[in-house]
């Protein structure tokens, strides 16, 4: 018996977080080869068209085209979301169905808890942990580089002056100073992506082990003594006491007043992300300076950004924007899909024609967040007090 792979147009169904979703859990080249493994691939009409590929090429490679309903929902043994299920889904997943995507579980204990309590494994990708051998499913990772190239460009179209130096017959113009603050995925693509540019680039990170790859992609390095730092076992870096925070923000003032675009990148795996730029500090900005939060939509890195929007605060823009991603919605879904095949792949019991949902493994054990009808991934359960 086939397994039925189902994936749901987005953009059609709600989920409270008010924007559009342009991206798709599957390619038809993703498509082709869950075909080939002996899955049967359901795909609601429309899918793919925001992220550039048509329900015709979906069909070429041996997907099925659906509307969505209660049979097809009922019917279906993995469902794949590139967020999370809209609400309206929760009563229509069949027992034991296993579902996929960005759950974002800290944030979600009501969502998280329902499908517990419907009998639903779930797999948050954000979960995925950051091994060697999850490289090729850490879809957290992946979205994140794209964010950093799309902060950058965002930021040098507000900025009112160029980004390179350029000499001409009237006089030089100086190469614009940007300042990248957390040098995680997502930050090193914003640095490499400005270094591209012409810009001179300057960049900070609570963890002086990143250093090196900063400056491997022509990036400064600021060094500040906070006292002790250091990063996760999952190569998040890890969360400051106050003390040092003020620190932080008192020896980063210099380069951000002095900074043509600053990008902050700092996110706290699990937790609110800190604030790392005061109003103070942005009304020592040049005006018409640009800062990009990448953080907005959970909580902000900047006082004053607004979460989904672009804002001016004291003279300088503050862009807030969130799901940065999906502004280059082609390439997400190509990384995202190709996430996802590698982790089936990596699971997939090809004489079963199963996924085999081992909770012994590594993998499975950290990113598998609910499972025979209860919260399986302790660190949720902590999280939620249920220990």
């Amino acid at each position: 018996m086939l397994l039925n792979l189902l994936v749901l147009n987005e953009a059609n169904h709600a989920n409270n977080d008010n924007f559009v979703e342009k991206r798709c859990a599957v390619t038809p080249a993703t498509v082709m080869r869950f075909s080939r493994m002996g899955l049967n691939v359901q795909i609601e009409k429309g899918a793919g068209v925001l992220s550039g590929y048509s329900d015709q090429e979906y069909a070429d490679q041996g997907a099925t085209l659906v509307e969505a309903s209660n049979s097809v929902m009922s019917d279906a043994d993995i469902v794949f979301y590139v967020n999370r299920p809209a609400p309206e889904h929760l009563e229509q997943f069949k027992k034991e169905a296993l579902v996929v995507g960005h759950i974002d579980p800290f944030f979600q204990q009501e969502l998280v808890e329902t499908l517990a309590h419907k009998g639903v494994s779930t797999l948050s990708v954000e979960m995925i942990p950051r091994s060697s051998r999850a490289q090729k499913m850490d879809a957290l990772s992946s979205q994140a580089s794209l964010a950093g190239y799309v902060m950058l460009m965002q930021a040098a179209n507000k900025l009112p002056s160029i980004l390179p130096m350029m000499m001409t017959p009237s006089g030089t113009i100086k190469p614009a100073k940007v300042f990248v603050i957390g040098a995680g995925v997502a930050g090193l693509q914003a640095i490499a992506t400005a270094k591209r540019l012409g810009a001179n680039v300057l960049a900070y990170d609570t963890r002086e082990v990143v250093a090196e790859q900063v400056e491997s992609l022509g990036g400064k390095f600021l060094k500040i003594d906070i006292g002790e730092t250091g990063q996760t076992k999952d190569g998040y870096a890890k969360e400051l006491t106050e003390e040092q925070k003020i620190k932080q923000q008192e020896a980063q003032q210099d380069a951000i007043a002095d900074s043509d675009i600053v990008i902050t990148t700092a996110q706290l795996f699990g937790r609110k992300p800190p604030v790392l730029i005061s109003k103070e500090t942005l009304s020592k900005m040049r005006p018409g300076s640009v800062v990009v939060d990448m953080a907005a939509l959970s909580g902000g890195n900047v006082e004053g950004s607004i979460p989904g929007q672009t804002a001016i605060v004291e003279g300088v823009t503050v862009v807030g924007d969130g799901n940065w991603s999906q502004q280059v919605a082609r390439d997400a879904t190509d990384m995202y899909a190709n996430n996802l095949l590698n982790l089936i792949d990596e699971f997939f019991d090809a004489e079963n024609k199963c996924f085999a949902l081992n909770l012994e493994d590594e993998i499975l054990a950290q990113s598998v967040i609910t499972h025979q009808g209860q919260i399986s991934n302790e660190m949720l359960k902590k999280a939620y007090g249920k220990e």
